[in-house]
């Protein structure tokens, strides 16, 4: 047993006892549990521990970028329990083997749940569906080729309709490559820096396409990265339609715009690109008003090499379980635009729904799965200083409030900032 004491839940200062990797009780009074092993949250705030559907692990094949144990660390830092890393690997996670490897590989590191997303075509390529329901017996909680969006439509119905079947999601990357062949927001911005620009479009009409899709087979489908007003604007109808679809944004959307691109920083270099400041309040809009249901990190780790290039030859992707929740408390919570407790929907349980994952919330009997956070703790990002390999932000040195203190995974502690300890 494990006594979590003075910590705040819904503002108020209570203790919670773990027997195992499950939650026995939340008690305001400690009574007969003084002489429990505890772990004192001295006044900070509890929260369930939060669940990133949407992330890059990088291994197999990638190792140099991330691995499951550096960026599992990294996740546990950042106060996230599990994570879905997305099957664009090398080789691609598009059967049960691979899906058995990353399962494997993420039970000896000891750290975050792992819960791996199939492809939906072999080998990312489009052309064929990948061995959904042999990937499903494995381990994987939804499908998608993320990085590389299925254009044929009749594959991409196949794929809703059958992972449907299987009691899954569709999760969509959703662009015309045909209209983003550039490397920024197309717009004054990347204009003023000589880049060429990629279409709002590009996004739009394929979040378009997934709509009515799931429209007309009456299944769901998740709708990845939104970056864009009109993706909100599609969505927010879509629901009110009462179609079938989620969605999700990112901290970089919530708080950077495309002016991070005047620099020729490879670090601001993402897909979708950030955007202008209306899509940003479109976004934030959203977040607010239900349309948008779930922050992801869509964590995409590279090397320094790799993104010291000119703007044109580096790769996109943004490095983000580490800073996720700073930036996202800051520009949300602390602004006093939204609650805490919708925050924690977004980053928790509202992910967890989605894919039907066994995490997410802090309830009497639930898993043991949460973290310590000081809301009040200003400090700098930092990156050099990050557990991921990738330390690709173009956030360094911005300030932000909400610090992890200590994040427990089934029971366990498996970060704790005070010990100053390495994981």
């Amino acid at each position: 047993m494990l006594l979590i004491k003075n910590v705040k839940l819904n503002g108020e200062l209570t203790n919670i006892l773990l027997t195992g990797n499950k939650i026995t009780s939340i008690v305001k009074d400690l009574g007969d549990f003084m002489d429990i092993p505890s772990i004192d949250g001295k006044g900070n705030t509890i929260l369930p521990a939060f669940v990133d559907i949407h992330t890059h692990l990088r291994e197999p094949g990638f190792e140099s970028k991330e691995d499951i144990t550096s960026g599992l660390k990294a996740a546990v830092a950042g106060g996230f329990s599990a994570v879905c890393p997305m099957p664009n690997t090398n080789p691609v996670t598009d059967n049960k083997y691979i899906v058995s490897y990353i399962k494997m590989r993420a039970r000896e590191s000891g750290l975050a749940r792992v819960f791996p997303i199939g492809a939906i075509s072999k080998g990312l390529k489009g052309d064929e569906l990948a061995e959904m329901a042999s990937m499903q017996r494995a381990g994987i909680v939804a499908v998608s080729d993320d990085g590389m969006p299925v254009t044929n439509s009749n594959l991409m119905r196949k794929a809703m309709e059958y992972a449907d079947g299987l009691g899954m999601i569709t999760i969509s990357h959703s662009e015309d490559k045909s209209l983003a062949e550039g490397h920024a927001n197309e717009g004054a911005n990347a204009t003023r820096a000589g880049i060429e620009g990629i279409s709002r479009v590009a996004e739009e009409a394929m979040v378009a396409r997934e709509i009515l899709l799931a429209d007309s087979l009456n299944v769901a489908v998740h709708i990845a990265h939104v970056s864009t007003t009109n993706s909100v604007d599609l969505i927010r109808w879509a629901k009110a339609k009462g179609i079938k679809v989620t969605c999700e944004t990112c901290p970089h959307y919530i708080v950077g715009t495309d002016e991070l691109i005047l620099n020729y920083d490879c670090n601001a270099k993402v897909n979708p690109p950030l955007r202008e400041e209306r899509d940003r309040q479109a976004i934030i809009a959203g977040l607010l008003d239900g349309t948008i249901d779930a922050i992801a990190t869509d964590h995409a780790p590279h090397t320094k090499s790799e993104k010291d290039r000119e703007f044109a030859l580096a790769p996109n992707g943004i490095s983000g379980l580490e800073s996720a929740f700073g930036l996202c408390y800051t520009a949300l919570v602390d602004s006093g635009l939204m609650s805490l407790d919708r925050l924690s929907e977004l980053m928790s349980k509202n992910p967890s729904d989605i894919l039907n994952l066994p995490c997410g919330e802090l309830i009497e009997g639930g898993l043991a799965d949460f973290v310590i956070v000081d809301t009040d703790k200003e400090y700098e990002i930092d990156s050099s200083k990050w557990y991921s390999k990738g330390k690709n932000t173009p956030f360094n040195g911005r300030k932000v409030k909400g610090q992890i203190m200590t994040t427990i995974v089934d029971g366990n502690i498996v970060f704790n900032r005070e010990t100053e300890e390495r994981i």
